[in-house]
């Protein structure tokens, strides 16, 4: 891959730095030099814990703010009058958005550092959140919903290269679990938050409400993070930019973690979109306080995308893909069945397949990405955004054009797409362990 990239080794960097006043090195500069990951952030190490706040209030309120909408989606569509499809756009031009500017602003880390770019992410995105309830049309709200989705591009893969850079690798994937149960827990509290609100004063009081959320997470966020100690500033031009985009799509790993990715969000952003509505109407006529709680289940995220570090101990990196795909698949199958208990089952499989999936395959990326990890992880964020855009806007027409049964499908063609490359990939590697067990044969 190119060397133009923010990931320059620790060793890289300690020798770019001020030499120390003394001859003799000291005790932590000699174990620095044995073990240049001596001086990273580790579970239960100082540090670690404020960092592990920090980057869970940005995931709270990222998850929060980009899928504000989506449980009003209803009340959306009663109150201005417009079809499913097109108040899914409230969802979709959000998270297009965020696809969009995430690798020009993954970029603009490399200049400024990833703590910088996150705090002014999280601020204007909740400065915007403030101001969209009181939007006066349903372009409005699109439009504005889009320019806070570009706003929080500058969170997610800033937040997997800090991490990469600040945490030692055996507690990467922990790390970055609960960096995606903030998203987990935002998600859920949002959409908890806006269908209670909602009922009681309507969706642009439920908006609001969520603008206020977001205003604390930012806040939070900002007091606790500690300042990076392995980023080295660099300028990234577009050529250059370029350059480096290319030597990752050129990697065949990182573009079927990139694919997985994005299948696995169109599955989750095709369910969450389109769910309400079905559970307001025949046979649930649930009301909309009751649909919002529904979202509790991402609870369950919470607790699988923290484990995911476990499971991939245990069953290896492809392993936890084969189950999640499996988890999610039979979530899609038993949400068909028309029984409330049936249905919320089923979104427990599938929160719990889809959370684990994502888990495992964005800490891939990070530690597949030896260099340019901040635009490595930029790419996974907009291969899975476009995912979660073609996933609402395809499952809310699949729904309006077949009924759910119509979104499930569109789901389980998805899973097939994810568990095909993974078998692809497993194949592959059986192949070369068997090449290389015949090279030592002979």
């Amino acid at each position: 891959m190119p060397p133009a990239d923010t990931g320059a080794s620790v060793t890289d960097r300690a020798a770019a730095s001020p030499q120390s006043s003394s001859d003799s090195p000291s005790p932590s500069s000699s174990a620095a030099a044995t073990d240049p990951e001596s001086d990273k952030l580790r579970p239960g190490g100082p540090g670690y814990r404020r960092m592990s706040f920090a980057l869970f209030a940005a995931g709270v309120a990222t998850f929060a703010l980009l899928y504000s909408t989506q449980a009003l989606l209803p009340a959306i569509s009663a109150d201005l009058d417009v079809a499913p499809d097109q108040a899914s756009w409230t969802v979709s031009a959000a998270t297009f958005g965020l696809a969009l500017g995430v690798i020009p602003l993954s970029a603009l880390s490399e200049r400024f550092g990833r703590r910088t770019l996150m705090t002014a992410s999280l601020t204007v995105a909740a400065v915007i959140a403030l101001l969209v309830p009181f939007a006066p049309s349903l372009g409005t709200l699109i439009a504005l919903r889009a320019v806070q989705g570009v706003a929080l591009a500058g969170l997610p893969a800033s937040a997997m290269a800090f991490l990469a850079e600040e945490v030692r690798a055996k507690a990467l994937v922990a790390a970055i679990g609960l960096f995606v149960a903030g998203n987990s827990i935002g998600g859920m509290s949002g959409r908890i938050v806006t269908g209670w609100v909602a009922q009681a004063w309507g969706w642009r009081a439920a908006l609001g409400a969520v603008g206020v959320l977001a205003v604390v997470c930012a806040v939070a966020f900002r007091l606790l993070v500690p300042r990076a100690r392995h980023f080295a500033a660099r300028s990234v031009g577009p050529r250059a930019l370029a350059r480096t985009l290319g030597g990752h799509l050129a990697d065949p790993l990182l573009r079927r973690l990139y694919a997985i990715g994005g299948l696995f969000m169109t599955v989750f952003g095709a369910v969450y979109t389109v769910i309400g509505y079905r559970l307001v109407a025949e046979p649930f006529n649930l009301p909309q306080g009751i649909v919002g709680s529904i979202f509790v289940i991402y609870l369950v995220g919470t607790v699988s995308s923290a484990a995911a570090g476990k499971l991939v101990g245990r069953v290896g990196r492809r392993g936890a893909l084969y189950l999640a795909v499996g988890t999610t698949t039979a979530g899609l199958l038993l949400t068909l069945v028309a029984s409330v208990g049936a249905v919320l089952a089923g979104l427990v499989l599938i929160t719990a397949g889809f959370f684990a999936g994502h888990a495992v395959a964005s800490s891939s990326v990070s530690r597949t990405a030896k260099t340019a990890r901040a635009q490595a992880s930029a790419l996974y964020q907009c291969a899975y955004y476009i995912g979660s855009s073609l996933g609402g806007a395809l499952g809310a027409a699949a729904f309006h054009a077949a009924g759910w049964s119509g979104t499930v499908l569109l789901g389980l063609a998805a899973m097939v797409g994810a568990a095909g490359i993974t078998l692809y990939a497993t194949r592959k590697a059986v192949a070369e362990r068997r090449l290389l067990s015949l090279g030592k044969a002979a």
